[in-house]
């Protein structure tokens, strides 16, 4: 095991290229020896087919999230607006490739990547659906929770999720679990496990730099400047009026 290894964390893209054009600028002039993607990659009305042609082009360890599971499910299936968005904008060779994608992966010896949690693609590890949250339906899960969720996988040192879109960087044990947060949607609302809204307040494209020395790991969650209101102006051309307030506000509700 090297004694140092710094790790650029992506997740939740969601097609928005602009954003992770900057996050690969910040990545570029921070330094990381690898860079890992944990899903959910182009589903949305922003620039699918050209973000798959961007990452296609890099040789990163790159875990399938929910929507890549249901976007492709829409060449049977009508499907969710957005996956059928990116369905419908993909060349077969960009969805052959999400295909391919595996669930999770191991892109150091001590380090392991989900989307949800261990187990689920759906689900949060690290956050709680519940009606006792109050207004946002969801809350930050308590140690327990994350213990329980836990209770079947042997946790690496360095555990990275993506699918809730909020950044977290949580001690559990011995084991250090980050979420570096959306590059492409800083807010949404959703009905899985119960009604509930994801906002980080800001619309910055968020990703983690992580770091091993002396075989510990710490991480800093990241927030990068970027073009936002072409991404904006993208979705509300679109259609999609919804996606249109989470890019320009990062925050869902009105």
């Amino acid at each position: 095991m090297s004694p140092t290894l710094r790790i650029a964390v992506v997740s939740d893209i969601h097609g928005n290229l602009p954003a992770l054009q900057a996050v690969l600028l910040d990545v570029a002039r921070r330094g990381a020896d690898i860079v890992v993607n944990c899903g959910d990659l182009v589903s949305g009305p922003l620039w699918p087919r050209e973000t798959a042609e961007l990452l296609m082009q890099h040789n990163w360890a790159t875990i399938a999230g929910n929507h890549e599971r249901q976007l492709l499910a829409c060449a049977h299936l009508p499907g969710d607006a957005a996956d059928r968005y990116a369905f419908d904008a993909l060349t077969q060779q960009q969805r052959d490739w999400l295909a391919r994608l595996p669930e999770s992966s191991l892109p150091a010896d001590d380090v392991c990547m989900v989307h949800g949690r261990p187990g689920s693609d759906l689900d949060y590890l690290l956050e709680t659906v519940t009606p006792d949250a109050g207004a946002l339906g969801a809350r930050m899960a308590t140690q327990r929770e994350i213990a329980e969720r836990l209770a079947r996988f042997d946790a690496p040192a360095l555990l990275l999720c993506g699918h809730s879109h909020q950044p977290r960087v949580v001690n559990q044990g011995t084991t250090l679990i980050v979420n570096p947060g959306s590059v492409g949607l800083p807010a949404f609302d959703d009905d899985h496990g119960g009604m509930h809204i994801i906002e980080t307040g800001g619309a910055h494209a968020r990703y983690a730099l992580c770091e091993r020395r002396a075989g510990r790991w710490s991480a800093a969650l990241i927030a990068i400047d970027y073009d936002w209101d072409a991404a904006v102006t993208k979705a509300s051309a679109a259609g999609f009026q919804d996606w249109a307030r989470w890019l320009a506000t990062g925050r869902a509700r009105s």
